[in-house]
Protein backbone atom coordinates (compact mmCIF):
# COMPACT_ATOMS: atom_id res chain seq x y z
CA UNK A 1 0.00 0.00 0.00
CA UNK A 2 1.18 3.23 -0.71
CA UNK A 3 1.81 5.63 1.66
CA UNK A 4 1.57 9.52 1.56
CA UNK A 5 4.12 11.06 3.29
CA UNK A 6 3.26 14.21 5.97
CA UNK A 7 5.60 17.29 5.97
CA UNK A 8 6.91 16.00 9.56
CA UNK A 9 8.39 13.06 8.69
CA UNK A 10 10.33 14.35 5.07
CA UNK A 11 12.04 17.28 7.75
CA UNK A 12 13.07 14.52 10.06
CA UNK A 13 14.18 12.58 7.67
CA UNK A 14 15.82 15.03 5.06
CA UNK A 15 16.31 18.60 7.10
CA UNK A 16 17.98 17.47 10.47
CA UNK A 17 21.62 18.93 10.63
CA UNK A 18 22.86 15.47 12.68
CA UNK A 19 20.94 13.42 11.00
CA UNK A 20 19.31 10.74 13.59
CA UNK A 21 21.89 12.50 16.46
CA UNK A 22 19.22 13.57 18.62
CA UNK A 23 16.26 12.00 18.01
CA UNK A 24 13.42 11.03 19.93
CA UNK A 25 12.52 7.41 19.40
CA UNK A 26 9.13 8.14 17.99
CA UNK A 27 11.00 10.53 15.39
CA UNK A 28 13.67 7.58 14.85
CA UNK A 29 10.45 4.97 14.13
CA UNK A 30 8.96 7.43 11.70
CA UNK A 31 12.45 7.95 9.82
CA UNK A 32 12.79 4.01 10.08
CA UNK A 33 9.33 3.92 8.38
CA UNK A 34 9.72 6.28 6.18
CA UNK A 35 13.44 4.80 4.66
CA UNK A 36 11.12 1.61 4.41
CA UNK A 37 8.38 2.80 2.66
CA UNK A 38 10.93 4.44 -0.10
CA UNK A 39 13.21 1.05 -0.66
CA UNK A 40 9.70 -0.23 -1.33
CA UNK A 41 8.52 2.70 -3.48
CA UNK A 42 5.31 2.78 -1.52
CA UNK A 43 6.00 6.74 -0.47
CA UNK A 44 4.18 9.20 -1.91
CA UNK A 45 4.01 13.43 -1.84
CA UNK A 46 1.89 16.56 -3.37
CA UNK A 47 2.79 18.98 -4.30
CA UNK A 48 2.14 21.44 -0.96
CA UNK A 49 3.61 19.49 1.12
CA UNK A 50 7.09 19.36 -0.91
CA UNK A 51 6.43 23.44 -0.95
CA UNK A 52 6.18 23.29 3.18
CA UNK A 53 9.05 21.22 3.39
CA UNK A 54 11.07 23.31 0.94
CA UNK A 55 10.22 26.49 2.15
CA UNK A 56 12.32 28.62 5.10
CA UNK A 57 15.69 26.80 3.50
CA UNK A 58 17.77 29.72 4.55
CA UNK A 59 20.97 29.04 2.30
CA UNK A 60 20.54 28.22 -1.42
CA UNK A 61 22.98 25.02 -1.40
CA UNK A 62 20.42 23.45 1.00
CA UNK A 63 17.57 24.30 -0.67
CA UNK A 64 18.95 22.53 -3.75
CA UNK A 65 20.34 19.88 -2.37
CA UNK A 66 16.75 18.84 -0.52
CA UNK A 67 14.78 19.86 -3.80
CA UNK A 68 16.68 17.33 -5.91
CA UNK A 69 16.42 14.43 -3.60
CA UNK A 70 12.59 15.47 -3.42
CA UNK A 71 12.88 15.74 -6.91
CA UNK A 72 12.70 11.64 -6.95
CA UNK A 73 9.58 11.70 -5.91
CA UNK A 74 6.78 12.93 -8.44
CA UNK A 75 3.77 14.77 -7.29
CA UNK A 76 0.87 12.42 -6.73
CA UNK A 77 -2.48 14.11 -8.50
CA UNK A 78 -4.91 16.20 -6.79
CA UNK A 79 -7.74 16.05 -8.12
CA UNK A 80 -10.83 18.88 -7.98
CA UNK A 81 -12.89 16.61 -5.86
CA UNK A 82 -9.85 16.36 -3.38
CA UNK A 83 -10.35 19.58 -2.41
CA UNK A 84 -14.17 19.85 -2.07
CA UNK A 85 -13.61 16.16 0.30
CA UNK A 86 -11.05 18.54 2.53
CA UNK A 87 -13.28 21.12 2.71
CA UNK A 88 -15.36 18.47 4.15
CA UNK A 89 -13.24 17.20 6.34
CA UNK A 90 -12.13 19.93 7.48
CA UNK A 91 -15.98 20.69 8.55
CA UNK A 92 -16.47 17.24 10.14
CA UNK A 93 -13.24 17.94 12.32
CA UNK A 94 -14.66 21.24 13.16
CA UNK A 95 -17.87 20.04 13.95
CA UNK A 96 -16.34 17.88 16.37
CA UNK A 97 -14.25 20.73 17.93
CA UNK A 98 -10.79 19.95 16.38
CA UNK A 99 -9.17 22.48 14.15
CA UNK A 100 -7.13 21.16 11.37
CA UNK A 101 -4.74 22.23 8.92
CA UNK A 102 -6.09 23.16 4.86
CA UNK A 103 -3.34 20.83 3.54
CA UNK A 104 -3.54 18.73 6.35
CA UNK A 105 -7.41 17.67 5.23
CA UNK A 106 -6.11 17.96 1.28
CA UNK A 107 -3.41 15.52 2.70
CA UNK A 108 -6.73 12.94 4.04
CA UNK A 109 -8.48 13.72 1.07
CA UNK A 110 -5.57 12.59 -1.38
CA UNK A 111 -5.14 9.81 1.17
CA UNK A 112 -8.72 8.59 1.10
CA UNK A 113 -9.47 8.78 -2.50
CA UNK A 114 -5.94 6.32 -3.39
CA UNK A 115 -7.06 3.81 -0.47
CA UNK A 116 -3.24 5.10 1.18
CA UNK A 117 -2.34 5.55 4.28
CA UNK A 118 -0.39 9.09 5.84
CA UNK A 119 2.72 8.90 7.20
CA UNK A 120 2.96 11.35 10.24
CA UNK A 121 3.94 11.86 13.94
CA UNK A 122 2.51 15.00 13.99
CA UNK A 123 -0.39 15.28 16.82
CA UNK A 124 -2.85 18.00 15.50
CA UNK A 125 -3.03 15.68 12.00
CA UNK A 126 -3.78 12.70 13.92
CA UNK A 127 -6.28 14.24 16.24
CA UNK A 128 -7.98 14.90 13.02
CA UNK A 129 -7.53 11.38 11.23
CA UNK A 130 -9.00 10.14 14.27
CA UNK A 131 -11.95 12.44 13.97
CA UNK A 132 -12.06 11.26 10.17
CA UNK A 133 -12.07 7.39 10.76
CA UNK A 134 -14.74 7.68 13.80
CA UNK A 135 -16.81 10.17 12.15
CA UNK A 136 -17.32 10.39 8.25
CA UNK A 137 -19.30 8.15 6.23
CA UNK A 138 -16.97 6.94 3.90
CA UNK A 139 -13.87 7.05 6.21
CA UNK A 140 -14.44 4.16 8.37
CA UNK A 141 -11.72 1.78 8.65
CA UNK A 142 -14.27 -1.01 9.41
CA UNK A 143 -15.78 -0.23 5.89
CA UNK A 144 -13.09 0.03 3.75
CA UNK A 145 -10.26 -2.45 4.99
CA UNK A 146 -7.47 -0.26 5.87
CA UNK A 147 -6.80 2.74 7.98
CA UNK A 148 -5.06 6.28 7.19
CA UNK A 149 -2.90 6.73 9.30
CA UNK A 150 0.29 4.69 9.47
CA UNK A 151 0.69 3.98 13.05
CA UNK A 152 4.37 4.07 14.09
Amino acid sequence: MKVLVDTCAWSQALCRKNGAAGMEADELRLVAVLSEAIKDTRAMIIGPVRQEVLSGIKHVEQFEKLRERLGAFPDAAIEATDYVQAARLDNLCRAAGVRCGEIDMLLCAVATRNEWTILTNDDGLMRCIEVIEHHGPDTQPERRGWRLLEIV
